[in-house]
Protein backbone atom coordinates (compact mmCIF):
# COMPACT_ATOMS: atom_id res chain seq x y z
CA UNK A 1 0.00 0.00 0.00
CA UNK A 2 1.24 3.07 -1.09
CA UNK A 3 1.07 6.35 0.92
CA UNK A 4 -2.29 8.19 1.51
CA UNK A 5 -3.79 4.78 1.14
CA UNK A 6 -6.59 3.03 3.36
CA UNK A 7 -6.06 0.24 5.59
CA UNK A 8 -9.30 -1.84 7.23
CA UNK A 9 -8.72 -3.70 10.21
CA UNK A 10 -10.48 -5.91 12.55
CA UNK A 11 -13.22 -8.27 11.48
CA UNK A 12 -14.11 -11.92 12.33
CA UNK A 13 -17.29 -13.93 13.44
CA UNK A 14 -18.22 -15.42 16.58
CA UNK A 15 -21.22 -17.62 15.89
CA UNK A 16 -23.79 -17.80 18.46
CA UNK A 17 -22.82 -14.73 20.12
CA UNK A 18 -26.09 -12.81 20.49
CA UNK A 19 -26.10 -13.34 24.15
CA UNK A 20 -24.90 -9.92 24.71
CA UNK A 21 -27.15 -7.87 24.02
CA UNK A 22 -30.20 -10.46 25.03
CA UNK A 23 -33.09 -9.20 26.82
CA UNK A 24 -32.29 -10.61 30.15
CA UNK A 25 -35.51 -10.36 33.16
CA UNK A 26 -32.86 -11.23 35.63
CA UNK A 27 -30.84 -8.09 35.44
CA UNK A 28 -33.60 -5.66 33.61
CA UNK A 29 -34.52 -3.60 36.93
CA UNK A 30 -30.69 -3.34 37.50
CA UNK A 31 -29.71 -1.68 33.54
CA UNK A 32 -30.65 1.91 34.36
CA UNK A 33 -27.45 2.77 33.18
CA UNK A 34 -24.82 1.56 31.08
CA UNK A 35 -22.23 1.12 32.99
CA UNK A 36 -24.31 -1.25 35.21
CA UNK A 37 -25.52 -3.18 31.64
CA UNK A 38 -22.02 -3.61 30.92
CA UNK A 39 -20.71 -4.57 34.24
CA UNK A 40 -23.69 -7.40 34.45
CA UNK A 41 -22.03 -8.18 30.51
CA UNK A 42 -19.02 -8.35 31.51
CA UNK A 43 -19.80 -10.72 34.65
CA UNK A 44 -22.09 -13.07 32.73
CA UNK A 45 -19.10 -13.81 29.83
CA UNK A 46 -16.64 -13.68 32.28
CA UNK A 47 -18.34 -16.92 34.40
CA UNK A 48 -19.44 -18.72 31.01
CA UNK A 49 -15.50 -18.95 29.64
CA UNK A 50 -14.65 -19.71 32.94
CA UNK A 51 -11.03 -18.94 34.61
CA UNK A 52 -8.64 -19.82 32.42
CA UNK A 53 -9.58 -18.38 29.05
CA UNK A 54 -7.48 -16.54 27.22
CA UNK A 55 -8.02 -11.95 27.10
CA UNK A 56 -6.38 -9.44 25.12
CA UNK A 57 -4.35 -7.96 28.35
CA UNK A 58 -1.10 -9.49 27.92
CA UNK A 59 -0.54 -12.08 30.48
CA UNK A 60 -3.41 -12.34 32.05
CA UNK A 61 -6.02 -14.86 32.05
CA UNK A 62 -9.81 -14.21 32.96
CA UNK A 63 -9.25 -14.76 36.25
CA UNK A 64 -6.57 -12.14 36.07
CA UNK A 65 -9.01 -9.43 34.67
CA UNK A 66 -11.74 -10.38 37.00
CA UNK A 67 -8.85 -9.92 39.66
CA UNK A 68 -8.10 -6.33 38.76
CA UNK A 69 -11.97 -5.10 37.92
CA UNK A 70 -12.35 -6.13 41.78
CA UNK A 71 -9.31 -4.84 43.08
CA UNK A 72 -9.69 -1.36 40.98
CA UNK A 73 -13.27 -1.19 42.75
CA UNK A 74 -12.54 -2.71 46.20
CA UNK A 75 -8.65 -1.24 47.53
CA UNK A 76 -8.07 2.01 46.45
CA UNK A 77 -5.08 1.90 48.47
CA UNK A 78 -3.57 -0.70 46.14
CA UNK A 79 -5.43 0.57 42.88
CA UNK A 80 -3.06 3.93 42.70
CA UNK A 81 -0.73 1.38 41.12
CA UNK A 82 -2.56 2.07 38.23
CA UNK A 83 -1.64 5.37 37.31
CA UNK A 84 1.35 5.89 39.81
CA UNK A 85 4.38 3.69 38.92
CA UNK A 86 5.83 3.94 42.66
CA UNK A 87 2.42 1.53 44.11
CA UNK A 88 2.98 -0.61 41.27
CA UNK A 89 4.50 -3.59 43.21
CA UNK A 90 1.76 -2.78 45.84
CA UNK A 91 -0.83 -3.16 43.26
CA UNK A 92 0.70 -6.93 41.87
CA UNK A 93 1.07 -7.89 45.57
CA UNK A 94 -2.95 -7.29 46.17
CA UNK A 95 -3.84 -8.30 42.66
CA UNK A 96 -2.32 -11.77 43.61
CA UNK A 97 -4.04 -11.79 46.65
CA UNK A 98 -7.33 -10.96 44.74
CA UNK A 99 -6.47 -13.70 41.99
CA UNK A 100 -5.85 -16.35 44.63
CA UNK A 101 -9.55 -16.08 45.78
CA UNK A 102 -12.65 -18.67 44.49
CA UNK A 103 -13.30 -17.20 40.64
CA UNK A 104 -16.94 -17.36 41.39
CA UNK A 105 -16.70 -14.96 44.51
CA UNK A 106 -14.84 -12.16 42.21
CA UNK A 107 -17.67 -13.02 39.94
CA UNK A 108 -20.11 -12.23 42.55
CA UNK A 109 -17.76 -9.52 43.38
CA UNK A 110 -17.94 -7.68 40.25
CA UNK A 111 -21.56 -8.56 39.89
CA UNK A 112 -23.19 -7.15 43.34
CA UNK A 113 -20.60 -3.40 42.40
CA UNK A 114 -18.71 -1.81 44.98
CA UNK A 115 -19.06 -1.28 48.14
CA UNK A 116 -20.59 2.17 49.80
CA UNK A 117 -17.66 3.65 50.82
CA UNK A 118 -16.04 3.34 47.19
CA UNK A 119 -16.35 6.63 44.73
CA UNK A 120 -17.76 4.34 42.46
CA UNK A 121 -20.79 3.66 44.20
CA UNK A 122 -21.85 6.74 43.40
CA UNK A 123 -24.32 7.03 39.97
CA UNK A 124 -22.72 9.81 38.47
CA UNK A 125 -18.75 8.77 39.17
CA UNK A 126 -20.06 4.64 37.57
CA UNK A 127 -21.38 6.09 34.65
CA UNK A 128 -18.42 8.23 33.76
CA UNK A 129 -15.55 5.94 35.10
CA UNK A 130 -16.88 2.23 34.12
CA UNK A 131 -18.89 2.28 31.15
CA UNK A 132 -15.88 2.59 28.67
CA UNK A 133 -14.15 0.09 31.04
CA UNK A 134 -16.51 -2.41 31.31
CA UNK A 135 -17.28 -2.49 27.54
CA UNK A 136 -13.09 -2.37 26.56
CA UNK A 137 -12.61 -5.27 29.06
CA UNK A 138 -15.83 -7.36 28.11
CA UNK A 139 -14.41 -6.68 24.47
CA UNK A 140 -10.97 -8.14 26.24
CA UNK A 141 -12.26 -11.21 26.20
CA UNK A 142 -14.44 -11.66 23.31
CA UNK A 143 -12.17 -10.34 20.84
CA UNK A 144 -9.67 -12.53 22.14
CA UNK A 145 -11.51 -15.27 20.45
CA UNK A 146 -10.18 -16.53 17.31
CA UNK A 147 -13.79 -16.60 16.28
CA UNK A 148 -15.13 -13.40 17.48
CA UNK A 149 -18.30 -10.94 15.96
CA UNK A 150 -18.60 -7.47 16.52
CA UNK A 151 -21.83 -6.67 19.03
CA UNK A 152 -24.26 -4.72 17.50
CA UNK A 153 -24.76 -1.92 19.64
CA UNK A 154 -27.94 0.87 19.56
CA UNK A 155 -27.29 4.38 18.28
CA UNK A 156 -27.59 6.22 21.76
CA UNK A 157 -24.70 3.79 23.47
CA UNK A 158 -22.58 4.41 20.37
CA UNK A 159 -23.17 8.34 21.08
CA UNK A 160 -22.18 7.52 24.67
CA UNK A 161 -19.33 5.96 23.92
CA UNK A 162 -18.29 8.96 21.52
CA UNK A 163 -19.26 11.25 23.83
CA UNK A 164 -16.29 9.45 26.61
CA UNK A 165 -14.03 9.04 23.37
CA UNK A 166 -14.11 12.58 22.93
CA UNK A 167 -13.01 14.02 26.24
CA UNK A 168 -10.53 11.15 26.38
CA UNK A 169 -8.80 11.68 23.26
CA UNK A 170 -5.88 13.43 24.09
CA UNK A 171 -5.18 10.91 27.01
CA UNK A 172 -5.47 7.91 25.10
CA UNK A 173 -3.40 9.35 21.92
CA UNK A 174 -0.85 11.37 23.85
CA UNK A 175 1.93 8.48 23.13
CA UNK A 176 0.89 8.04 19.29
CA UNK A 177 3.94 8.20 17.44
CA UNK A 178 2.33 10.27 14.65
CA UNK A 179 -0.85 12.72 14.22
CA UNK A 180 -4.09 11.21 15.05
CA UNK A 181 -7.23 11.97 13.88
CA UNK A 182 -10.54 9.46 14.90
CA UNK A 183 -13.45 9.76 12.49
CA UNK A 184 -16.88 8.55 12.82
CA UNK A 185 -18.79 7.29 9.64
CA UNK A 186 -20.87 10.64 9.86
CA UNK A 187 -17.72 12.83 9.30
CA UNK A 188 -17.43 13.83 13.33
CA UNK A 189 -13.95 14.11 14.57
CA UNK A 190 -11.47 14.23 17.72
CA UNK A 191 -8.12 14.81 17.90
CA UNK A 192 -5.97 12.38 19.09
CA UNK A 193 -2.87 13.55 19.16
CA UNK A 194 -1.12 16.97 17.35
CA UNK A 195 1.84 15.93 14.48
CA UNK A 196 2.46 15.07 11.41
CA UNK A 197 2.54 13.10 9.47
CA UNK A 198 -1.19 12.45 10.44
CA UNK A 199 -3.35 9.21 9.86
CA UNK A 200 -7.56 9.07 10.09
CA UNK A 201 -9.19 6.27 12.01
CA UNK A 202 -12.23 5.79 10.89
CA UNK A 203 -14.69 3.55 12.05
CA UNK A 204 -17.99 3.65 14.61
CA UNK A 205 -17.47 4.78 18.10
CA UNK A 206 -17.36 1.45 20.10
CA UNK A 207 -14.19 0.33 17.30
CA UNK A 208 -12.41 3.76 17.89
CA UNK A 209 -12.63 3.19 21.36
CA UNK A 210 -10.67 -0.01 21.32
CA UNK A 211 -8.43 1.25 18.56
CA UNK A 212 -7.43 4.34 21.39
CA UNK A 213 -7.11 1.89 24.35
CA UNK A 214 -4.55 -0.09 22.56
CA UNK A 215 -6.51 -2.54 21.07
CA UNK A 216 -5.43 -1.83 17.29
CA UNK A 217 -5.49 -5.27 16.28
CA UNK A 218 -8.98 -6.27 16.51
CA UNK A 219 -10.73 -3.38 15.85
CA UNK A 220 -12.91 -2.79 13.12
CA UNK A 221 -11.35 0.36 11.10
CA UNK A 222 -10.12 1.85 8.42
CA UNK A 223 -6.50 3.86 8.20
CA UNK A 224 -6.07 6.43 6.10
CA UNK A 225 -2.51 8.14 5.60
CA UNK A 226 0.87 7.35 5.29
CA UNK A 227 1.67 4.08 5.39
CA UNK A 228 4.74 4.56 7.29
CA UNK A 229 2.88 6.27 9.97
CA UNK A 230 0.42 3.83 9.77
CA UNK A 231 2.51 0.74 10.63
CA UNK A 232 4.03 2.94 13.57
CA UNK A 233 0.16 2.92 14.80
CA UNK A 234 -0.05 -0.84 14.45
CA UNK A 235 3.10 -1.81 16.41
CA UNK A 236 2.79 1.14 19.12
CA UNK A 237 2.05 0.16 22.32
CA UNK A 238 1.63 3.79 23.80
CA UNK A 239 -2.12 4.55 22.95
CA UNK A 240 -4.91 4.23 25.69
CA UNK A 241 -4.59 4.98 29.67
Amino acid sequence: MDGGGAERLGGGGWPGDGWADRGDSRTLADMSTYAKRERLLLADLLETEGPDAPTLCEGWRTRDLAAHVVVRERRPDAAGGLLIKQLGSRLERVMAEFADKPYEELIQLIRTGPPRFSPFSLKQVDEASNTVEFYVHTEDVRRARPDWTPRELDPVFQDALWSRLERTARLTGRGAATGLVLRRPDGQTAVAHRGTPVVTVTGEPSELLLFAYGRQSVADVELEGDKDAIAKLHESKQLGI
